[in-house]
């Protein structure tokens, strides 16, 4: 978006901030300006690469004051729109904040700024002995600040949490071009409100994560993997029950036989199990000795015997490791070219057969037409649903079938007490059904949150609120 509006943002912001690298090239706006949705085409009039907390500081204070709107995008890997920026807005890219700040070994913290790669932390910590536990299948490209923007998740939540139960300390830039720093990496801080937590999560539209303290664990034992074939919701619970209580369980993943079938086509996968199945899972487990994995064989046995397991293998090897879980982790890649209209939902782990069984069936009526691939976190009650458009459908047809299977989908999910943002927050494409998973009053206390925080209503626009 090349006009004399997009010239007068670049030039008032570089103006204001010396050295800012301001870039206004359509290649760039396009790649910036978007993230994994599909939905929104790109329209920013600027993108800015700050290169400092100061500078940060500094083009904020500008953009309030001359009203320009700001977009933060990290590796933009999200998929509700909530890095897009669509309606001339400014992208604020933290690619050159990529510095690690400070490793403080007593603490097992690693202080970073915003746009250091999530993979490059965990690099960091098993270089030090330790472990960053959130991981996910796009560590290698979305950023810390992203990830706490989004309170991001993963494969190993069951065992290690969410972002938000690893970081320790955030500095952010508020709506008037503030540093506030958060926490400052204590255990123990009792000196009143939390606000660190009303940014994990908010989805850039309270300030501008720059610099957050993670917390990093103990390495991981020693691991294996099941590869399990199911033949209903009902038996996954099942099996998922009776691991949990044997093994030191650190991932519970489930996928439906339409997803191995597009992630076997996509990598050329050879079957995992001997049996076709409804279902599968990948469940990781603790394993040490040689006595937990007697323990996995004897879980087997005890569920096989009740009739919920179909067919299983485990492990070997760490070279089976991978493998095993390259049939749930190439879902999204292998699914993506449709391209997918993407949800991620949650429950309460309880009512996950209720609401699988209840929302196949919604689907079974209002699109018999189109192909629907599950797959998610069984074990914190995360599923993804990915609606495949068909080949022969216009984008925008698929777009306005898909917001209408969303109103039924949301309706369904308010009524069973879930969300309709497990992971990848609210953004553009959920905004306007926030009020099925948020009462009036909650969503009037977030705006006047918002006001507080950034009063001029620069920062990602339309997002969320």
């Amino acid at each position: 978006m090349q006009n004399d509006e997009t010239v007068d943002a670049a030039r008032t912001l570089q103006a204001a901030c010396a050295d800012l690298h301001v870039v206004t090239e359509e290649a760039v706006l396009t790649s910036h300006g978007s993230d994994w949705t599909r939905f929104r085409q790109p329209a920013p009039s600027a993108v800015v690469f700050p290169n400092s907390v100061q500078q940060v500081s500094g083009l904020v204070a500008c953009a309030a004051a001359q009203n320009i709107p700001l977009v933060p995008s990290g590796g933009r890997t999200g998929l509700s729109g909530g890095s897009v920026a669509a309606q001339g807005e400014v992208v604020v890219s933290f690619d050159r904040m990529r510095r690690v700040l400070d490793f403080d070994p007593i603490d097992r913290t690693v202080t970073v700024e915003a746009g250091v790669v999530t993979a490059a932390v965990q690099a960091l910590a098993r270089e030090h002995g330790l472990y960053y536990p959130v991981s996910f299948a796009s560590e290698s490209s979305s950023q810390i600040g992203g990830n706490v923007a989004t309170n991001a998740g993963g494969i190993r939540v069951l065992r290690y949490g969410l972002t938000r139960d690893r970081v320790a300390g955030l500095k952010v830039v508020t709506g008037r071009g503030e540093v506030l720093e958060f926490n400052r990496g204590l255990v123990k801080n009792a000196s009143g409100y939390d606000l660190r937590h009303l940014f994990i999560g908010s989805e850039g539209t309270l300030g501008l994560v720059v610099e957050a303290t993670l917390r990093l664990a103990d390495p991981p034992l020693p691991s294996k993997v099941l590869l399990l074939g199911v033949g209903g919701v009902e038996d996954l619970m099942c099996v998922f029950d009776a691991l949990r209580k044997d093994l030191g369980l650190t991932a519970f993943e489930f996928l439906t036989d339409r997803a191995l079938h597009h992630v076997r086509a996509a990598q050329g996968l050879p079957a995992p199990l001997d049996t076709a199945c409804p279902l599968y899972v990948v469940a990781e487990f603790d394993c040490p000795t040689a006595a937990e994995e007697d323990a996995a064989m004897a879980a087997f046995e005890y569920c096989a015997k009740r009739g919920w397991l179909l067919d299983g293998v485990i492990s070997q090897n760490d070279r089976q490791v991978a493998e095993l879980w390259r049939y749930r982790e190439g879902i999204s890649e292998a699914i993506s070219h449709f391209p997918p209209y993407k949800n991620d939902l949650s429950v309460t782990v309880s009512r996950v057969p209720e609401f699988l069984q209840r929302m196949n069936a919604l689907l079974g009526q209002i699109c018999p037409d189109f192909e629907v691939v599950w797959y998610g976190h069984i074990g914190d009650g995360n599923l993804h649903m990915n609606i495949l458009k068909p080949a022969d459908m216009e984008l925008t047809a698929f777009e306005a079938r898909s917001h209408e299977i969303s109103e039924k989908t949301y309706a369904l999910t308010q009524a069973v007490g879930g969300s309709i943002s497990a992971e990848h927050g609210i953004g553009l494409l959920k905004q306007p059904w926030l009020n099925r998973v948020r009462s009036a009053e909650e969503i009037e206390i977030m705006r006047g949150l918002k006001r507080v925080f950034d009063p001029a209503g620069i920062f990602n626009p339309g997002k969320l609120l």
